[in-house]
């Protein structure tokens, strides 16, 4: 469920930031002044987005809740004026909040339900006489008390009713986004049934840890997965439709952010055929939206990429060169360790060297997964959804911050799978976990989409 939230804040003129902080008299006579300067400014339609700036914006909380007053007594019923009011119930400040509660009350702003429903939970609860709660507050019974307004009954069960007539046109549009449809016919069927996920394995000449993934059976529902990665050519797609509009980015999607790839403009990266690089786990959560779909969970990943008979490499138990595009096929040289393979990682050149780093993504088909996935192994390492550390979906919450502030919290990585062009054998198996910052834009990572499935 989804609160109200003003989605456009504009500057506030410096006659409304004048407050004179140097006594308590001259204190409140200055909120005073500035919150009736507001309402001569506010008063017609025109002054909503100044009145509704104010309530997220203003410095001094009373005239936050001024201007929350001013909303309802001069805009109640219109939209823009009754999502400000609403959100100012989640206001940091209490008073600011039970202001917004009582003009709820006052005028029974419907739109303010989901909001007032995040904090108290559904009045067909809390109004049933056996019904438990922890002890109330003036802010939960103010809550209360604006949902009973809104409603009109105190009846449980008619309340559940009008709960679900309220809310019907609500899960309609959230049905509509889940089944949004998918932008992709190229995708194989993942059935429904258990998978072996992870390994017990050693580090091997390349010292490359693998002792984070645990070895055992999984079930896992159906699913579609795109049978490549995404390729360029559908990522300009995405682009040219998206722009700037943000309508599929992620909450916490950076500010200011751009989805364009990072390597756009070289040639070694940018043909239609190739797999997009140069994105990060944001610009591909917005991608995977816009497709109908998601980003895959490792668990998923790893069934696509492995089957359910625990194979080391998507194609068998054996490793197999002329399958796979890793560090040797891309640069032409011959690895034995890791102090050979950093020994030729460190020749790597922008524009350069390796000059033909990646193929396009159905290339290989002989090294496709048992249902016929494409280049789970080499070529691109590929996002998920899944934290490293947790082993649960991502939720970031480092909008506004810089990489530098988090790029040491175990929130901001995710993991990633399958190897990439400059990855040795060790990388490439099916069970090999790596990691990146949310942040970061690789030449060696892509990613590829999931779809719901046919779990019958």
């Amino acid at each position: 469920m989804v609160g109200n939230q003003v989605s456009e804040v504009i500057d506030l003129p410096a006659d409304l930031l004048a407050i004179d902080d140097s006594t308590d008299a001259r204190y409140w006579a200055s909120v005073q002044r500035v919150v009736d300067l507001a309402e001569e400014k506010g008063r017609a339609a025109d002054g909503i987005p100044l009145l509704a700036s104010l309530v997220v914006a203003h410095p001094e909380w009373p005239v936050r809740a001024g201007a929350v007053r001013l909303l309802a007594a001069h805009h109640a019923g219109d939209p823009a004026a009754d999502t400000a009011v609403a959100a100012a119930t989640h206001d940091t400040v209490d008073w600011v909040a039970f202001t917004a509660l009582k003009v709820i009350t006052e005028h029974r702003i419907a739109a303010a339900v989901p909001d007032l429903i995040r904090i108290s939970g559904w009045p067909s609860n809390f109004t049933r006489p056996d019904w438990a709660r922890k002890p109330v507050g003036c802010g939960a019974a103010l809550t209360k008390r604006a949902l009973i307004a809104i409603f009109g009954t105190r009846d449980p069960a008619e309340l559940r009713r009008l709960e679900d007539e309220y809310f019907t046109d609500m899960r309609a549009r959230v049905d509509a986004v889940r089944t949004r449809p998918r932008r992709n016919d190229d995708v194989v069927l993942v059935p429904a049934g258990p998978a072996i996920i992870g390994a017990d394995e050693q580090p091997d000449a390349f010292r490359m840890a693998q002792d984070d993934t645990t070895l055992r059976a999984v079930d896992v529902p159906a699913f579609f997965i795109d049978r490549t990665t995404v390729t360029n050519a559908r990522y300009r797609e995405f682009l040219e439709e998206v722009g700037d509009s943000g309508e599929f980015d992620h909450p916490d999607q950076p500010l200011g952010g751009s989805h364009r790839p990072a390597h756009w403009h070289d040639p070694r990266f940018n043909a239609p055929e190739l797999p997009v690089v140069g994105i990060d786990w944001y610009d591909a959560y917005a991608f995977a939206k816009w497709a109908g779909g998601a980003l895959p969970s490792e668990v998923e990943w790893e069934k696509a990429a492995r089957g359910v008979d625990g194979r080391r490499f998507p194609w068998g138990e054996d490793w197999d060169p002329d399958r796979v595009n890793y560090v040797e096929r891309s640069f032409g040289q011959a690895v034995a360790d890791l102090d050979s393979l950093e020994a030729l990682l460190v020749t790597i050149e922008q524009g350069e060297n390796p000059a033909v780093p990646v193929l396009a993504a159905d290339a290989l088909p002989e090294g496709a997964s048992p249902y016929g996935v494409l280049q789970m192994s080499g070529n691109v390492w590929e996002l998920t959804r899944t934290n490293f550390y947790t082993g649960e979906d991502m939720d970031p919450f480092f909008r506004g911050r810089h990489p530098l502030d988090f790029m040491n919290r175990k929130e901001a990585f995710h993991v990633l799978r399958g190897g990439t062009f400059t990855s040795p054998p060790a990388c490439l198996t099916t069970f090999y976990r790596g990691k990146d910052l949310i942040t970061d834009r690789h030449m060696e990572v892509g990613f590829r989409c999931v779809y719901e499935g046919n779990n019958s």
